[in-house]
This record gives structure tokens, C-alpha cells and sequence, in this order.
């Protein structure tokens, strides 16, 4: 009894008692409520204005490489602008069904012509140099002509390259973004609600910025000499670039994306470890000639579709992430690394358990003989 007593203060100790708890005022949850519906009303109503701001000043997008991932993002971006598009064949049924243009990859010129704000590169890893190449003359001519340029827009799964490139062959009056949907035809079929948009804003009104440096998202920037700049600058032009990489950046958020500003160089670090990895082991996988068995795991179901989903993309794009992702190598060499370590954790575990065997065998062998 006398214990039982003495463990009841000791309790009471480790914490209050529920009634000590302070309790919120009465009425307090409805007010907080109410502020909670106010504040979704103010979102809606700024959502709308955005979009009502958007609609004024559809944006005019050219399309180079109208494949399956151009068409893929073509028909989502008819419901916010016109679109432009361009590729080797000739795909003008499919563009004039979704209400766009189509004009010959062999005619830059007239591809130009038709006043665009942004061209998306919408072209493999493997020839998105060429195509920029190519396209740069005509660019060069519309630039000396009306003394601006559109924004260029890659959408590679590699992000140095497409960045190198575009800054180092592209007029300095064209702005730049990269950037990486996370996503494609299969993946987003259903829409692009919380997917992930990755992007750099790496060019405008002729400022190269340097991510590493960046001062502020929101106000300020610092340029890849060091200089810094604010986002509300007095130059015209500047305000202008500003305003159509918001406008094209927000036709993705509209659409559901997870918008996620990353540096290039970041982007190709985390894709080393994520993206291409995949990519290896589905290939590593699929040359096994895995297939389904009558008696299948749910893991192994997913070792299969990882396989599939893996080799539906061309080699070609499987070589692209490799050779243009300076990290690619270092993963695969991790990955010997720790295949290696894994085996030789088995045959030590098994080494030890034939040195078990072999000493129990000893040990019977002497009872024996005695």
C-alpha cells in the first residue's frame, strides 16, 4: 500500500495533468476556421487573376521535333496559346487536328516568321546540338531583323549539355531556360498534377546567371561575373523577358506541376543517382531475358515493369544520359563497387559456413574414433 502511495506524486510528475493543459479561448477553432476560408477565397481569387493575366497575353510556342514528346506536350499547351511546330516529317494532319501549325524542319525562316515568343527544343539528347546548329543562322537573321530574340526552351534529361550549348551558339539577345519535365507521354497521360518541373532560369535580357550565387529568388540575382542585379530593373527589354519566362513557366504550374527551380549542375547529380540509375538497372534487367513465372512476387511484378518501362525508350536516349552527364560513369562504378561488396559478403558467409561444416565433421570423426 505504502508503495502504491508513494507512485502516485512520481507520476504526476512526468507531465500536467489534462486539466492544467490551457485550453483556446471559446470560439477560437471557428475564428481560425473562418480565417482558414478567407485565405482560401484570397488564393482562388489571385489563382484567377493569374489566369486572367495569362489568357490576355497568350504566348505564340514553335515546337522543334514534333515526335511523341513533342505531340505529348503540343496538346496541353494548345489550351493556352498558339502553337508552331517543325520536324523532319511531316506531321501536318496530326498538328492541324490539335489546332496547331506545322511548318518543315528544312524551312528555319518561315518557322521564325511566325513571330514566336518561345521555341521549345523538343529533340534527342544526341542531336540537340546539331538542331541547334542549324536553326542559329535563321535566329541570327530574325535577331538582326526586329533586334530581339524568343526565348529558347530545352526539355533534355541532361542539363549541362543543353546549357553549354545554348550559351555558347545561341544569340545573346535569345533568353534561355532549362529545363526537365520529370514526365512524358506514359507517366502524364493523365494529366500533370504534382509532377515535377525542373528548371533554370539561365538567361535573360542578355544576364547569364550563375545559380551557385543567387542573393534572392525572389528580389535579387547575381550574374556569372559577380554583378548584381534585381529582377525589377528599369530596361524595358528586361521587364519583358521577365514577364514571358513567368508566362510560360506558369502554363506548367497551371497545369498541376511541382515547380522546382534547381541548378543544372544539380539537377545532373541528383539525375545520376535517380534517373539514370533506373535506366542501368532496367537495361542490366532486361539483358537477363527476365520474363513473368507461374509463381511471381509482387517484387518481382515490379522488377518486370521497371524492365519494360526502361527498355520502351530508344537506346538512343539511354546513351544520351550517359554520355552527357559527367556523373553517369562515377554511378556505374559505384554500382560494381557495391555488386562487388555484395558477392563477396556471399562467399565469405559461405567460406565460413564450409569451415563450420569442416570442424563438425572433425569433431564427429574424434567421437568416433574414441
Amino acid at each position: 500500500m505504502e508503495a502504491k502511495n508513494q507512485a502516485t506524486p512520481l507520476a504526476q510528475s512526468n507531465g500536467p495533468n489534462e486539466q492544467d493543459l490551457p485550453r483556446p479561448p471559446a470560439g477560437r477553432l471557428e475564428e481560425l476556421k473562418m480565417k482558414e476560408a478567407e485565405l482560401a477565397r484570397q488564393l482562388a481569387a489571385i489563382r484567377m487573376e493569374k489566369l486572367a493575366a495569362l489568357r490576355s497575353k497568350p504566348l505564340t510556342i514553335g515546337i522543334i521535333g514534333f515526335g511523341r514528346f513533342g505531340q505529348f506536350i503540343a496538346r496541353t499547351f494548345a489550351k493556352h496559346g498558339k502553337i508552331v511546330v517543325t520536324s523532319r516529317s511531316d506531321y501536318t494532319d496530326i498538328a492541324n487536328g490539335m489546332g496547331a501549325t506545322y511548318v518543315p524542319l528544312d524551312d528555319p525562316d518561315s518557322f521564325l516568321e511566325k513571330d514566336l515568343d518561345v521555341i521549345i527544343m523538343a529533340v534527342s539528347i544526341l542531336s540537340f546540338e546539331s538542331t541547334v546548329k542549324k536553326l542559329v543562322p535563321s535566329l541570327q537573321k530574325y535577331v538582326d531583323k526586329n533586334g530581339k530574340g524568343p526565348l529558347l526552351v530545352d526539355v533534355l534529361s541532361v542539363k549541362e549539355h543543353a546549357r553549354d550549348i545554348m550559351l555558347e551558339y545561341l544569340p545573346e539577345e535569345c533568353d534561355i531556360l532549362c529545363t526537365h519535365p520529370m514526365f512524358g507521354p506514359d507517366s502524364g497521360r493523365n494529366g500533370w498534377n504534382n509532377l515535377n518541373f525542373v528548371y533554370e532560369k539561365t538567361r535573360i535580357d542578355k544576364v547569364v546567371f550563375d545559380p551557385s550565387a543567387t542573393v534572392s529568388a525572389s528580389e535579387t540575382f547575381m550574374d556569372a561575373t559577380g554583378g548584381i542585379h534585381s529582377i525589377h530593373e528599369d530596361s524595358e527589354a528586361h521587364l519583358e523577358s521577365i514577364d514571358r519566362i513567368e508566362r510560360f513557366l506558369s502554363i506548367w504550374e497551371e497545369e498541376g506541376c511541382r515547380m522546382v527551380p534547381m541548378s543544372c549542375k544539380a539537377h545532373d547529380e541528383y539525375a545520376a543517382n535517380s534517373q539514370f540509375i533506373t535506366h542501368l538497372m532496367g537495361r542490366i534487367l532486361g539483358a537477363q531475358g527476365l520474363s513473368m513465372t507461374p509463381i511471381d512476387t509482387k517484387g518481382f511484378e515490379s522488377v518486370l515493369q521497371l524492365v519494360d518501362s526502361t527498355t520502351a525508350d530508344s537506346f538512343e536516349l539511354f546513351y544520351g544520359l550517359y554520355k552527357y552527364n559527367t556523373n553517369s560513369m562515377t554511378t556505374i562504378e559505384q554500382l560494381k563497387a557495391a555488386m562487388d561488396n555484395v558477392v563477396d559478403n556471399l562467399k565469405k558467409l559461405e567460406a565460413e559456413d564450409k569451415e563450420k561444416e569442416k570442424a563438425k565433421s572433425q569433431d564427429t570423426t574424434k567421437i568416433l574414433h574414441n
